[in-house]
């Protein structure tokens, strides 16, 4: 299992939410770009969220993503607000290697089919959950879809990975949901991606014994130093 560290951004800031409440950010670098040039060659895959774009429906933070993406010299997988085409390329012509999708795939399904069709591995489909069932437009409306039905309902296109988040979890550092993400990457035909709640090397373990969970990303624990990037690689590959 790989590390994915996260920079998720917000008026341009490195920030980190609690359960995905916009109203509780907390800055943790002013320079997203400085960070990422710090994990250069530390790491071959950075997440990148804008925040703003997730919440507007379009992509926010192009310029700070460019940016980054300059910065860490690397592969990038970003998302927020990727609800067309257009912004799905946009983010490819910038460098990202994968794209996050995920309020697209309730609201649009057949778009999200369209993009993995003609990009193969490059669509990861975001399925961030809330009691089980899928929330969209930046966490701020819950669907009446369940994570594991949305993950089958595009089980026949070539998705490159299924990035699973518990809201209520993520920003706690009070560990993932193991029960949960084992039941999805069990019953998904894509490789999962695991986030939200990860705060020390034994929840890592823990997510690396699970089958077809590929990478985790980690976003507080790193920031606020509770984790070093050396720790959380040795625990991830302790398998």
């Amino acid at each position: 299992m790989r590390i994915l560290p996260a920079i998720d951004l917000l008026d341009g800031k490195a920030v980190r939410l609690h359960q995905g409440r916009y109203e509780e950010a907390t800055v943790y670098d002013a320079d997203p770009p400085a960070v990422a040039r710090r994990l250069r060659g530390k790491i071959d895959l950075l997440h990148v969220v804008d925040l703003e774009g997730a919440k507007a429906g379009e992509p926010v933070q192009r310029d700070r993503v460019r940016e980054i993406a300059e910065a860490f010299g690397g592969a990038l997988q970003v998302g927020g607000g990727v609800r067309s085409r257009a912004a799905l390329e946009g983010y490819l012509a910038l460098g990202a290697k994968r794209v996050v999708l995920g309020t697209a795939a309730v609201k649009d399904p057949e778009l999200v089919r369209e993009l993995a069709r003609a990009y193969p591995g490059v669509v990861v489909l975001a399925v961030d959950a809330k009691n089980g069932y899928v929330a969209t437009d930046g966490w701020t409306v819950t669907s009446q879809i369940t994570a594991v039905d949305l993950v089958r309902s595009l089980g026949d296109v070539p998705i490159g990975a299924v990035l699973y988040t518990d809201v209520a979890r993520d920003g706690t550092g009070s560990g993932p949901n193991v029960e949960a993400t084992g039941a999805l990457a069990k019953s998904s035909p894509f490789p999962v991606i695991a986030s939200g709640g990860v705060g020390t090397a034994a929840h890592l373990t823990a997510l690396a014994a699970l089958p077809n969970v590929e990478s985790a990303i980690v976003g507080r624990a790193l920031y606020d130093g509770s984790l070093t990037l050396d720790d959380a690689i040795a625990a991830a590959t302790a398998h």
